[in-house]
């Protein structure tokens, strides 16, 4: 579908501004790579080949049973046996002798027996967030090149967790910030535009909600729901969507007496095709100003309530259980070092890119 020729002009600003656009590239980049997480970091294989079929365990569950072994447990792909059953085509020599059927079976052959030889297709980092790095010495172990960003004091390996954890930040910003935009920006429109007795009840309770310690009652909800991501993005959302109130009131407030308002009222249109057809578009410099407060700090609540541990469930792989970990282990710099260069990348490109998105939309901002 072509662009309009307005959202085109805002695009070609946009692409005008070299910083902006290309911390868009970086981080459109970042999230292509982080957003298939399982098929880059994984202690399960993409693809599996046995005796002529094609297996996904990254996808689905296979138990052990299914390559020629013993249980119907899940199948552990890095155990030597099912490593042998894969290559070998289920040979029961495997349960003796795997690493010498293993070596034996490179050249698609078995004592001198052809054999319907397997293959796996492993990810680039074998490794999920969860998975415990089987490594000599005392966690968290040191970078090395198993472990590019060493381990953490549970020894799973740093950079999947990152990986994992910067993939989470970013869909929890960018569902808290979605829905809470929508909220602010309906509900600033409301008050803005109709003004008076509606206005003055709304602000009134604005300024209650505002002055709601959220932290507080965030950690007292949790004392009795359970710990989940739409259990915390919905707590975020409750308290976040007053961010955008403020500026979208302030904008409506001074566009509802403009000459193009009152023409609209006279030819009756709608109230609503006014305010979101007409005013709305005007207002959007003033809203996507504030957009890179709410998404950072939409980022640092989360990284905060999980460094509090208050935060998402400890299983999950946070940014924020990384920087605990971090100040917990001051004996393992490379952990602060990743966490700090995490943050600081990450809050960076997207400041970066809201900035261009805002002077893009700004009619008096051109980048010739």
């Amino acid at each position: 579908m072509a662009l309009s020729p307005l959202n085109q002009r805002r695009w070609r600003n946009f692409r005008r501004n070299r910083r902006a656009f290309w911390s868009l590239i970086i981080f459109a980049v970042l999230f292509a790579v982080a957003l298939p997480a399982e098929f880059v970091a994984n202690d399960k294989p993409i693809l599996v080949k046995y005796r002529g079929e094609f297996f996904t365990p990254v996808l689905n569950f296979y138990p052990e049973t299914a390559f020629g072994g013993d249980f119907e447990t899940q199948a552990v792909y890095r155990d030597p046996e099912v490593e042998c059953l894969i290559v070998s085509g289920g040979l029961q020599e495997c349960f003796d002798d795997p690493a010498g059927i293993i070596e034996d079976a490179r050249d698609g052959t078995v004592n001198g027996e052809k054999i319907a030889k397997g293959w796996t297709l492993w990810p680039p980092i074998p490794f999920s967030f969860d998975t415990p790095v089987d490594r000599p010495g005392a966690a968290p172990l040191s970078p090395n090149g198993q472990n590019w960003l060493g381990t953490d004091d549970t020894k799973r390996d740093v950079l999947a967790r990152v990986i994992y954890g910067f993939r989470l930040s970013v869909l929890f910003t960018l569902t808290v910030t979605f829905f809470s935009s929508i909220i602010g920006v309906f509900a600033g429109a409301i008050q803005g535009y109709f003004g008076g007795r509606l206005d003055l009840i709304f602000q009134r309770v604005i300024e209650i909600w505002q002055s709601t310690p959220q932290l507080y009652v965030i950690i007292i909800l949790f004392a009795i729901l359970p710990r989940g991501f739409w259990v915390l993005a919905g707590i975020m959302i409750f308290f976040g969507w007053v961010a955008l109130v403020g500026v979208v009131r302030a904008e409506f407030l001074r566009a509802r007496n403009l000459e193009y308002v009152r023409a609209a009222k006279a030819l009756g249109v709608s109230n609503m095709k006014i305010m979101f057809r007409h005013m709305l578009p005007n207002a959007m410099v003033a809203t996507l100003t504030m957009m890179p407060f709410i998404v950072t700090g939409t980022i640092g609540s989360l990284a905060s309530l999980d460094f509090l541990g208050f935060g998402l469930p400890s299983t999950a792989p946070s940014l924020g259980e990384l920087t605990l970990q971090a100040k917990q282990n001051l004996q393992a710099p490379w952990l602060a070092f990743t966490a700090f260069f995490t943050f600081a990348i990450m809050l960076s490109l997207l400041v970066f890119i809201f900035e261009g998105v805002r002077d893009a939309f700004d009619p008096r901002k051109t980048f010739e």
